[in-house]
Protein backbone atom coordinates (compact mmCIF):
# COMPACT_ATOMS: atom_id res chain seq x y z
CA UNK A 1 0.00 0.00 0.00
CA UNK A 2 2.97 2.34 0.44
CA UNK A 3 3.01 3.16 -3.30
CA UNK A 4 -0.48 4.66 -2.98
CA UNK A 5 -0.96 8.39 -2.50
CA UNK A 6 -2.29 9.64 0.82
CA UNK A 7 -4.24 12.91 0.77
CA UNK A 8 -5.15 14.68 4.01
CA UNK A 9 -8.82 15.70 4.39
CA UNK A 10 -11.00 17.35 7.06
CA UNK A 11 -14.45 15.73 6.86
CA UNK A 12 -14.61 14.63 10.50
CA UNK A 13 -12.90 17.64 12.06
CA UNK A 14 -15.06 20.10 10.13
CA UNK A 15 -18.24 18.26 11.19
CA UNK A 16 -17.38 17.24 14.76
CA UNK A 17 -14.13 18.95 15.83
CA UNK A 18 -10.94 17.23 16.98
CA UNK A 19 -12.24 15.86 20.29
CA UNK A 20 -14.63 13.00 19.58
CA UNK A 21 -16.94 11.18 21.97
CA UNK A 22 -17.62 7.68 20.68
CA UNK A 23 -19.72 4.88 22.08
CA UNK A 24 -18.72 1.23 21.70
CA UNK A 25 -20.99 -1.81 21.24
CA UNK A 26 -21.43 -2.13 25.03
CA UNK A 27 -22.68 1.46 25.31
CA UNK A 28 -19.51 2.81 26.94
CA UNK A 29 -18.60 6.35 25.86
CA UNK A 30 -14.97 7.40 25.51
CA UNK A 31 -13.21 10.55 24.35
CA UNK A 32 -10.73 10.36 21.47
CA UNK A 33 -8.45 12.99 19.97
CA UNK A 34 -8.53 13.12 16.19
CA UNK A 35 -4.87 13.02 15.12
CA UNK A 36 -5.35 12.91 11.34
CA UNK A 37 -7.79 12.06 8.60
CA UNK A 38 -6.89 11.19 5.07
CA UNK A 39 -7.98 9.52 1.90
CA UNK A 40 -6.27 6.72 -0.01
CA UNK A 41 -7.85 6.28 -3.43
CA UNK A 42 -11.61 6.00 -2.75
CA UNK A 43 -11.40 5.14 0.98
CA UNK A 44 -11.10 7.64 3.83
CA UNK A 45 -9.64 7.01 7.28
CA UNK A 46 -9.20 8.71 10.65
CA UNK A 47 -6.40 8.15 13.16
CA UNK A 48 -7.59 8.67 16.74
CA UNK A 49 -5.97 8.44 20.17
CA UNK A 50 -7.78 7.59 23.40
CA UNK A 51 -7.14 8.98 26.88
CA UNK A 52 -4.64 6.16 27.55
CA UNK A 53 -2.57 7.03 24.48
CA UNK A 54 -3.75 4.06 22.41
CA UNK A 55 -3.90 4.76 18.66
CA UNK A 56 -6.64 3.38 16.44
CA UNK A 57 -7.48 3.69 12.75
CA UNK A 58 -11.12 3.97 11.72
CA UNK A 59 -12.76 4.11 8.30
CA UNK A 60 -14.77 7.22 7.39
CA UNK A 61 -18.03 6.34 5.65
CA UNK A 62 -21.32 8.07 4.94
CA UNK A 63 -24.52 7.22 6.79
CA UNK A 64 -27.94 7.06 5.07
CA UNK A 65 -28.25 10.86 5.30
CA UNK A 66 -24.87 11.37 3.61
CA UNK A 67 -23.16 12.52 6.84
CA UNK A 68 -19.64 11.38 7.74
CA UNK A 69 -19.37 8.65 10.36
CA UNK A 70 -16.58 6.43 11.71
CA UNK A 71 -16.55 2.66 11.65
CA UNK A 72 -14.18 -0.01 12.89
CA UNK A 73 -11.91 -1.66 10.33
CA UNK A 74 -12.51 -5.40 10.69
CA UNK A 75 -9.75 -6.50 8.29
CA UNK A 76 -6.44 -6.66 10.21
CA UNK A 77 -4.37 -6.38 7.03
CA UNK A 78 -6.21 -3.24 5.89
CA UNK A 79 -5.81 -1.70 9.39
CA UNK A 80 -2.07 -2.42 9.50
CA UNK A 81 -1.48 -1.20 5.92
CA UNK A 82 -3.30 2.08 6.53
CA UNK A 83 -1.48 2.73 9.82
CA UNK A 84 1.87 1.90 8.19
CA UNK A 85 1.23 4.32 5.33
CA UNK A 86 0.15 7.04 7.77
CA UNK A 87 3.29 6.46 9.88
CA UNK A 88 5.49 6.82 6.78
CA UNK A 89 3.93 10.19 5.98
CA UNK A 90 3.77 11.43 9.59
CA UNK A 91 7.36 10.50 10.41
CA UNK A 92 8.70 11.89 7.13
CA UNK A 93 7.03 15.25 7.98
CA UNK A 94 8.66 15.20 11.44
CA UNK A 95 12.08 14.48 9.89
CA UNK A 96 11.68 17.38 7.44
CA UNK A 97 10.78 19.74 10.33
CA UNK A 98 13.91 18.74 12.26
CA UNK A 99 16.23 19.51 9.32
Amino acid sequence: MSEQKLQFIDRISSAFGTSLEMTDEQGTSRIFDLLAEFQIEAKAYAVVQDEDGEIDVLRITDNAQGEAQLETIEDDEEWENVLELYDEVAFSDELEEEQ
